[in-house]
């Protein structure tokens, strides 16, 4: 007989605002963080697929105080603080780096003169998460969302030329609320990061016609060689916003251009309101290995005279997603017809300076870039929604993307109409871009409710797309994927009849680069010991997943994930985005299927069985037994036994067989070990230190913050 023992140890200022901004020093930074100035911040255009000539730009350096609730708007009168929008008080880039619950944004603004005649829209990318407008003392709207764009039409608020007033009231109760918000926590640890108040993106004005396009829903039919366009009209609605006229307007036509590279490729015109369909012969079809874009025109017309009130210009791809069968007769994700094995990263769209918004536009292409040159085709964005210009990139570079809805508790009745509110706004808001392909409900069973209901209503907004009802964990037997996590080593899944099967979270191994975390504690699901041993680690369960995809008929891949969050350290580049870990080269042959260069992997054999198939009996105790308890002759009998393994709850990737929630923890067992030539080895899931003994003898010494 041979005796285990084991040992767990553990490891044992508000900046004000400042008169000219600077950043705050936070715990990293990334090298954009230089190129961000108050003239210049985030002065892309915002609304990519519905560009206007005409617009101005509100980001930049505001005014800022603390508020109360119930408290009245500060009209009129000057706030202390001094915030860079659009980021979050709580980030470095905003110059404040402060949480906050509630708090008053102020700045003046002057409407062109050039856009007399026309109505104002006030447009914000997204504020968290409750939003009061004010506009010259009125109140012009208010919004509830923490990740969906708004508007409101504030033409009658303004008071003729010169400085305007622009107030904005902001609450976010963060986990104290029952609301969508994703990872974000007051008391950020482990999985959960950094909490996210108020302006978070762009805000902008923007002049339209009294009548005009609201908002474009473009419908591609790969196999009608046609797209099919609906232009929604909006108006003035007794200054309380912007709002869908609800039917055709008779006396307005859509005309409906084509293009492709400056070359018309097809003209359809239509009553405002309607379903426009415009033919695209011969389609060139957008894939992540051609990504090709064709420009769209849509002009709202006066029937009788043709005259022109409205033209916005945007751009589209001819791309279908279906549930289908494999040559083979697998289920499979069929992209134009023909699977594709998509493997990806968990994209969490978190960044050190910026928090929720990347430092600038450059910052966002590069992710999508270096996603792309690691071999990936495919990237689930995690429980958070990104500004639009992120998804162009991936429309450009040709990134597939899962979207995840944002998680909340989704506790009472009312926020779950709010859950429901928020995800048809986001499968309307997104709907158009070719890159997204799958809308996932739920991630594992958090605030999940009322399933197969959800599908269909996503179903409803959006039938051209793909639906996951819960990836991982949770799965409700509805929609179109099949989706399952497991950590470190994926298990795949296989297949149902009209099911795609996906492994939608695996791998998880940890290396920490010095200098480039955000704290000195950090943890990932296995640590690895160095860049060459985080690759060949890589290599091996990306050769499990594509052995899977022949297998057990596996259409998918997501991989966790491309930048460490925060204290988790699990990432693929790090949280600066400054090292890729890495091989470049050998990470992107592995997500291609290329295992040509890689060493078979060895034979191993369980010759003593851990707890993961099958919990196993250890004597434990979380008092310090004193020297010696590691010797087989110490005397355990007054130890406690409980099944393995030993950790907190829900800890993600453990398997927790009892409950260890003390700083240390002491653990026996025997086991017997059969004779023979080979060479053993340790399989340790473990957080924080750890010692492995065998028969007295120190055999592991366990030194890192990671699993």
């Amino acid at each position: 007989m041979c005796l285990v023992c084991l040992t767990f140890l553990a490891m044992g200022c508000p900046r004000s605002a400042m008169a000219a901004w600077e950043p705050a020093k936070g715990p990293l930074m990334t090298r954009w963080a230089k190129d961000v100035s108050p003239e210049t911040v985030h002065g892309e255009y915002p609304r990519p697929q519905m560009v206007r000539q005409d617009w101005q730009n509100l980001n930049g350096l505001w005014q800022y105080a603390m508020a109360a609730e119930g408290e009245a708007p500060p009209v009129g009168k000057d706030l202390d603080g001094k915030i860079l929008v659009p980021f979050p008080i709580q980030s470095a880039l905003s110059g404040v780096m402060q949480h906050a619950d509630r708090l008053w944004y102020r700045r003046t603004f002057t409407v062109p003169k050039a856009w007399k005649g026309r109505r104002v829209l006030l447009h914000f990318g997204a504020v968290d998460w409750e939003a009061a407008v004010y506009v010259n003392g009125k109140q012009v709207g208010d919004h509830r969302g923490g990740y969906d764009a708004f508007a409101f039409d504030i033409s009658d608020a303004l008071t003729g030329s010169g400085k305007q007033e622009l107030i904005v009231g902001v609450f976010d109760p963060t986990n104290d609320g029952n609301q969508p918000r994703g990872k974000q926590v007051k008391n950020p640890k482990g999985i959960w990061y950094t909490a996210v108040t108020g302006i978070w993106q762009t805000v902008w004005l923007e002049p339209v016609p009294q009548t005009h396009i609201r908002r474009l829903v473009l419908a591609p039919d790969v196999d009608k060689k046609c797209l099919t366009v609906v232009a929604e009209l909006g108006g003035p609605t007794e200054g309380k916003g912007v709002k869908p006229t609800g039917g055709p307007a008779d006396a307005l036509t859509v005309e409906v251009t084509v293009l492709d590279a400056g070359a018309k490729v097809a003209t359809m015109r239509g009553g405002a309101g309607d379903r426009v369909p415009v033919s695209v012969p011969d389609p060139k079809l957008w894939s992540p290995d051609s990504p090709h874009l064709y420009d769209l025109k849509v002009e709202l017309k006066t029937t009788t005279d043709g005259k022109t009130l409205d033209s916005v210009d945007g751009y589209f791809g001819m791309r279908k997603i279906e549930i289908g069968k494999d040559e083979k007769g697998l289920t499979r994700m069929l992209l134009n017809g023909k699977f594709v094995m998509q493997v990806g990263p968990l994209d969490q769209g978190w960044w050190p300076d910026g928090l929720y918004i990347a430092p600038t536009d450059a910052a966002f292409k590069y992710d999508v870039e270096v996603t792309r040159r690691l071999g990936f085709n495919m990237t689930r964005k995690h429980v958070k929604i990104e500004p639009e210009r992120w998804y162009y990139w991936c429309d450009r570079l040709g990134l597939l993307v899962w979207q995840d809805m944002p998680s909340g508790n989704n506790k009472t009745p009312e926020s779950q109409k709010q859950f429901e509110k928020e995800l048809v706004a986001m499968v309307e808001a997104f709907r158009n871009h070719p890159s997204i392909i799958v809308w996932v409900v739920f991630n594992e069973g958090w605030g999940q409710h009322d399933t197969e209901r959800y599908c269909q209503v996503v179903k409803e907004v959006d039938p051209a797309r793909l639906v996951s009802n819960a990836s991982g964990w949770a799965d409700k037997k509805c929609g179109d994927i099949l989706d399952v996590h497991s950590y470190p080593n994926p298990k795949g899944a296989r297949p149902e009849p009209t099911r795609a099967a996906v492994q939608g979270e695996f791998g998880g191994l940890g290396l920490a680069v010095p200098g480039h975390t955000w704290k000195k504690e950090h943890w990932g699901y296995r640590g690895m010991a160095d860049a060459e041993e985080l690759t060949a680690g890589y290599e091996r369960v990306l050769r499990a997943i594509y052995e899977m995809k022949n297998s057990m008929g596996l259409s998918g891949a997501i991989y966790t994930q491309i930048t460490d969050v925060e204290v988790e350290c699990n990432g693929l580049l790090t949280y600066d985005r400054a090292v890729i870990k890495p091989d470049l080269e050998r990470v992107a042959a592995a997500n291609r299927g290329d295992f040509s260069k890689v060493p078979p992997p060895p034979v191993v054999k369980t010759v003593v069985p851990t707890s993961e198939q099958q919990a196993q009996p250890w004597r434990y105790t979380f008092t310090d037994p004193g020297a010696g308890w590691f010797n087989r002759d110490f005397d355990d009998s007054g130890w406690k036994t409980g099944p393995g393994g030993f950790g907190t709850k829900d800890t993600p990737g453990a398997v927790v067989g009892t409950v260890w929630n003390t700083p240390d923890i002491w653990l026996r067992r025997e086991v017997a070990i059969p004779e023979g030539e080979f060479r053993l080895a340790l399989r340790v899931h473990h957080d924080e230190d750890a010692q492995v003994y065998i028969n007295g003898v120190k055999a592991a010494d366990l030194k890192n913050y990671l699993t």
